[in-house]
């Protein structure tokens, strides 16, 4: 579904991504583990055409998309929700949902379908649609940007840090969200995280990404006995 060979991104003279190749195929839950500035934001940017590549390919359901405006990605299936979750604060809940059904405007039907079912994964959003967007906690605007990525149908959602800066059990709430939408709406999700506790127990394979470099790879299971894994990023 997802295939990167040989990636390389730069910003400005800065290296940041350096010879990156992996793969996803449909219905995969992927975790990218790193720590702070490992280069995962600047990664889901390439993918999702933020960036471009300085020298490689990526590829969607066998489509170079990395000369791709990012409205086109969109369109083929690929949603980014975002670090920071970048909000529009001074709107409502809903229409900070219905900005992301943008890629299907006109198409009322779908629109409300898509709601319908965002209010199904997160009902504090149904019951608080008419709140501004920058008066919710961190924890509920989370929901509201990973709901706003739902909006458009994406077959692909990349995650990048949903679990930061929210207490413990926000993040399982937040975890146990990502896991549904995972397996009850057959979307694929390649998840950003530091929370490597978080992330590998909820994800089904996973990639080390250290100085924007992918140094390991493999299932979570074994991932959680990796020495190197556990030292870094999970403190045993």
């Amino acid at each position: 579904m997802l295939k990167l060979e040989q990636v390389y991104t730069d910003i400005g003279e800065l290296h940041i991504i350096h010879n990156v190749s992996l793969n996803i195929q449909k219905g995969e839950f992927v975790t990218l583990l790193g720590s702070n500035g490992a280069g995962k934001t600047t990664l889901f940017r390439t993918i999702a055409g933020v960036l471009k590549p300085a020298f490689g390919t990526v590829e969607f359901n066998g489509i170079a998309i990395d000369k791709l405006p990012v409205h086109k990605i969109v369109d083929l299936g690929i949603v980014l929700c975002p670090q920071g979750r970048q909000l529009f604060p001074e709107l409502s809940v809903k229409k900070n949902l219905v900005m992301g059904a943008f890629s299907l405007r006109g198409q009322k039907s779908k629109i409300k379908k898509n709601l319908d079912r965002v209010y199904e994964h997160f009902p504090i959003l149904k019951e608080r649609s008419n709140q501004l967007a920058g008066t919710f906690s961190g924890g509920e605007q989370q929901m509201l940007a990973i709901g706003r990525a739902l909006m458009s149908e994406p077959s692909m959602l990349l995650l990048d840090e949903p679990s930061m800066g929210l207490a413990p059990l926000i993040v399982k709430q937040i975890a146990d969200v990502i896991s549904n939408i995972n397996h009850e709406m057959d979307t694929t999700i390649f998840l950003s995280e530091q929370n490597a506790n978080m992330a590998l127990n909820i994800t089904e394979r996973g990639y080390v990404l250290e100085s924007g470099k992918c140094v390991l790879e493999g299932l979570c299971k074994d991932l959680k006995n990796d020495e190197n894994v556990k030292r870094a990023y999970i403190g045993a």
